[in-house]
């Protein structure tokens, strides 16, 4: 079945029925993979959006190798994506010798990072965020490269306003954000070098009935939490069409690489959100502080443009993350710390 605004579920009801959502392909996406040629590999595939990307990706284009690589050490995230069809391979991408001794496919989504936890310990971070893409990018300078990135790249940007275009200037506060500058910069230097195609994929806030913005929100509502609103807008979008959009990006990719912003159109209120969910649930959500004049906001014009408008738009995604929520569905326990103004994760 292909995915379509027409035929999404009204409600999402167990993890099966979400990772099958999550890996079902729109038509856009099939014809925007048939314009490339090549195997793809994910590397750094057992994160949080890794598995269903590449679950989605074989979906897409079955006739292709999709390669999934990492240290798994959860060994259940292996067996769910060889089920699949998607082939494995363990690899530490802080080895430089196992990063050559991998296969030279076409097509590289890099998705390897480091966030939480990240000011634990940042020689950690910014190796995982700087140095390992500096080596993937030298071994893989041959295809073409879609490397995750992150809207926190940007500085804050009124919340008034449309959000940061991809030709402003990232200057943010934070050695996490920081260290994801220098990942970016890394993929740049040597895609000028070495004439790699490629995109920085600069994505804001994926949603996943099981974690994201909404989650949190919806939780600390149905719980009596307090609510900080001092960075209180957010844009976001449904991850299914987040991995999409990485997957199309193949064939939109630039030499020398250049940046793409992701997220959902819309600049949404974190109060307006939070009472939302309190409608729902019937209790009046604990809202705390006061809006800041800025926040971390990102305009998507040019994704737009690419792909057109995400297939999940907001009041569907408020919708199924209530009913989630409200059943004390699995979560994944990895808060997004939106709210986080210091940079400090």
């Amino acid at each position: 079945m292909l995915l379509t605004r027409e035929n999404l579920p009204q409600t999402i009801t167990d993890i099966a029925a979400l990772d099958e959502l999550l890996c079902r392909p729109s038509q856009a996406l099939i014809d925007d993979l048939r314009k490339t040629s090549g195997d793809i590999m994910i590397l750094g595939v057992a994160g949080k959006m890794g598995p269903t990307l590449a679950g989605l990706a074989k979906a897409a284009a079955p006739e292709r190798r999709v390669i999934g690589v990492a240290r798994f050490s959860d060994p259940t995230v292996k067996e769910w994506l060889q089920a699949r069809g998607v082939e494995t391979i363990n690899c530490d991408l802080l080895d430089e010798a196992a990063i050559q001794a991998l296969p030279k496919v076409a097509n590289i989504v890099f998705m390897a990072g480091r966030k939480f936890g990240a000011e634990g310990d940042l020689s950690l971070t910014w190796a995982m965020n700087a140095h390992v893409p500096a080596l993937v990018a030298q071994a893989f300078s041959s295809s073409r490269i879609v490397a995750f990135s992150t809207g926190c790249v940007y500085p804050f940007v009124p919340v008034d306003g449309k959000g940061s275009t991809e030709d402003m200037p990232p200057n943010p506060p934070g050695e996490y954000a920081q260290s994801c500058v220098g990942r970016e910069r890394m993929f740049e230097y040597f895609s000028r070098k070495y004439s790699t195609p490629g995109r920085l994929f600069r994505l804001n806030y994926a949603i996943d009935m099981r974690y994201g913005v909404l989650h949190d929100i919806a939780s600390k509502v149905l719980q009596g939490k307090p609510i900080d609103v001092s960075l209180g807008h957010v844009n976001f979008i449904w991850q299914g069409d987040a991995s999409a959009q990485a997957l199309r990006c193949l064939a939109h990719c630039e030499t020398p690489t250049a940046p793409i912003n992701v997220s959902g159109h819309e600049i949404l209120a974190v109060r307006d959100l939070a009472a939302k969910f309190g409608q729902r649930f019937g209790r009046a959500p604990v809202i705390i502080g006061n809006e800041e004049p800025t926040a971390w906001l990102t305009d998507t014009s040019q994704a737009v443009k690419l792909f057109g408008l995400p297939v999940v738009e907001t009041e569907q995604l408020i919708s199924w993350t209530a009913d989630w929520v409200s059943r004390s569905m699995p979560s994944l326990g990895k808060p997004t710390k939106y709210e986080v103004r210091d940079g400090r994760y």
